[in-house]
């Protein structure tokens, strides 16, 4: 299927366009591109090209797109059929309760992600003092300590990542939220940013755990768009993680929380080396909404 320069296959040409119609052609042409949720994602196209909420599109379904309408479209849907996230074309994510400015330079927040976020604050519901302080490593677009921030009850959060980019973008998410006065971000490698008399309440981390020779099993709005830093964890996927576990007894307070996420298969390593520490005590592995292994918390002792 072609798209022409008036927005029409070739099948098709010269034929006036409803939304009704654009949204089923679309997903159509976005499903040969190999886009997974092709309907979808072109009725979100659609109603950012338009200015108006995705419920809108079905209250208006015989409504004509007049030309500039379909020229804004067109490019959308062409930036989504190279195979372009739709996070990165609309500019924003929706993580929890929380919007966020997403753009090439920060991995896109993901759904799994939310869970990470529900333990620490369930924890944090049972202590007086909520959660305390918090240090995120490896922030990327703030969606973890911005949230944390937002919905629960803390002293501060201090955010790092290696990358000024994903610092930029953080920061603005900080400011759009109204939490940039709880929010410390700081430019560096993990604890390398971290005062040897700075301790925290919680520790959490999303940080990368792909290993780098599953490189080639990830889909291509993965692969060839987001930050590769972000994603790759080393050879095995663990070496960041491992790291992350090794330091955090000195900087967490006594009963303080650590919290990570993790992929697939790397549940039980990732608690073994939490107990080699011999610092940490409740030791627990979490599922996401899929059912899947994806966070462990630990309290240290």
């Amino acid at each position: 299927m072609v798209v022409s320069s008036d927005l029409t296959s070739d099948s098709s040409r010269g034929d006036a366009w409803s939304i009704k119609r654009m949204i089923f052609w679309s997903a159509d042409y976005l499903a040969e591109k190999g886009v997974e949720h092709s309907r979808l994602d072109a009725e979100w196209l659609l109603a950012e090209a338009l200015d108006m909420d995705r419920l809108q599109l079905y209250l208006q379904y015989d409504r004509l797109l007049n030309p500039t309408e379909k020229s804004t479209f067109k490019s959308l849907l062409l930036r989504r059929a190279k195979r372009e996230p739709l996070q990165y074309i609309l500019g924003k994510t929706i993580f929890r309760e929380v919007e966020l400015v997403t753009d090439k330079r920060v991995l896109i927040p993901r759904q799994e992600t939310e869970v990470l976020v529900e333990r620490i604050l369930s924890w944090g519901s049972e202590k007086s003092k909520g959660l305390g302080s918090v240090l995120d490593l490896g922030t990327g677009s703030g969606a973890v300590g911005i949230s944390l921030a937002v919905e629960g009850k803390c002293s501060g959060v201090v955010a790092t990542d290696i990358t000024r980019d994903a610092i930029a973008v953080a920061t603005i998410n900080a400011h759009r939220n109204g939490v940039e006065d709880l929010l410390d971000f700081r430019r560096g490698s993990l604890y390398k940013v971290i005062d040897s008399d700075e301790y925290f309440d919680i520790i959490v981390s999303n940080p990368p755990y792909i290993a780098d020779d599953e490189a080639r099993v990830l889909e291509p709005e993965v692969l060839d768009w987001e930050p590769g830093t972000a994603l790759f964890g080393g050879k095995t996927g663990l070496e960041i993680i491992r790291e992350i576990i090794i330091g955090a007894p000195s900087s967490l307070t006594p009963e303080g929380l650590l919290a990570l996420e993790f992929g697939l298969g790397q549940a039980e390593q990732i608690v073994s080396q939490i107990e080699k520490t011999g610092m940490f005590n409740s030791i627990m592995v979490h599922r996401d909404l899929n059912g899947r292994q994806r966070v462990v918390t630990a309290q240290r002792n």
